[in-house]
């Protein structure tokens, strides 16, 4: 039996996988500081796609893909602005402006992109970020094009979960994080400012949710279209939960997610598979449910304080 089409299957499955998780993975991280803090964003959908008109509409008038990533993350500062007004010092309920940030983020970047772009007749594509082989590393067999073929923005994710693990269980400002999620008014009657570190948290959540954004059309599609996000705002919610609140854990669940994704695409290029496209479209969001299902069946300690204003 000829076992050299499943290597190449099997490889190329695995090469895409890294590249499918990442944006789930930045805004899954940025999650963690927000609901370690206690604030619930389930508007990552909507900042997701706005750090992606950011980035694709800088990027594409200027032809600098630096710039266009330094929009995404501006772009993610004010969502994070905003958010924590409405959430933190107005205290409105945070599913509730979540959800109205959802819709904000999906209208308002179909409108630019139908004014800007859509009837214009310009090419729309611009030059992503391109693949950094590592010398040596990159030619060894299978392995070298699995984990040694990829682009700045993927490879930056190795250097992200450590860093995010380092920050939240090694600084006093990841100690602060913990503690006003856990129980506010025990860190505010030792000094710590409830409010301004929840600001923090949550800009650092929408800042990393839009370059994960930002990442579909600067890394991976060459174009920006409306919906691009599709889904992965929600689904980076539950490889939160799903790897219990913890940088590494939310790197393990991403991946997870990324097979499932790279493997969708991959049985919709092979075109014979006697399997409708859209339940293929459908697998990655099927999987969110099915493990969320599982999540009911074991305990997951969410943060006390998670989703409850502090006055």
């Amino acid at each position: 039996m000829d076992l050299l089409p499943v290597v190449i299957f099997l490889q190329s499955i695995l090469a895409a996988t890294w590249r499918m998780a990442t944006p789930i993975l930045y805004a899954a991280v940025g999650e963690i500081f927000s609901e370690r803090a206690g604030v619930l964003n389930i508007g990552l959908e909507g900042v997701m796609l706005i750090g992606a008109f950011a980035g694709y509409s800088v990027a594409y008038e200027s032809g600098n893909l630096i710039l266009g990533l330094l929009a995404a993350i501006a772009s993610g500062i004010l969502s994070g602005l905003i958010f924590s007004f409405f959430t933190i010092t107005v205290k409105a309920n945070q599913i509730v402006v979540g959800a109205a940030y959802n819709m904000i983020g999906m209208g308002i970047t179909g409108v630019l992109y139908r004014v800007f772009y859509a009837e214009s007749g310009r090419a729309l594509s611009l030059k992503t970020f391109a693949p950094i082989e590592i010398p040596f590393l990159s030619q060894i067999p299978f392995l070298g094009e699995v984990l040694f073929k990829h682009n700045i923005m993927v490879y930056a994710t190795l250097l992200l979960v450590p860093l995010a693990t380092f920050v939240l269980y090694k600084t006093a400002f990841g100690l602060s994080i913990r503690s006003v999620g856990e129980h506010p008014k025990a860190a505010d009657t030792v000094g710590i400012n409830v409010n301004r570190t929840r600001y923090f948290a949550v800009i650092i959540a929408t800042t990393l949710a839009a370059i994960g954004g930002a990442f579909l059309v600067l890394a991976y599609a060459d174009q920006f279209v409306e919906g691009i996000v599709t889904g992965r705002g929600f689904i980076a919610l539950a490889v939160v939960v799903f790897g219990g609140w913890s940088p590494w854990g939310a790197m393990g669940a991403s991946l997870l997610f990324g097979i499932f994704y790279a493997l969708q695409l991959r049985l919709q290029a092979m075109g014979n598979i006697m399997i409708p496209y859209q339940f293929l479209q459908a697998l990655p969001y099927v999987v969110t449910v099915l493990v969320l299902i599982g999540l009911t069946k074991r305990r997951v300690q969410a943060p006390k304080a998670l989703g409850v204003p502090y006055k």
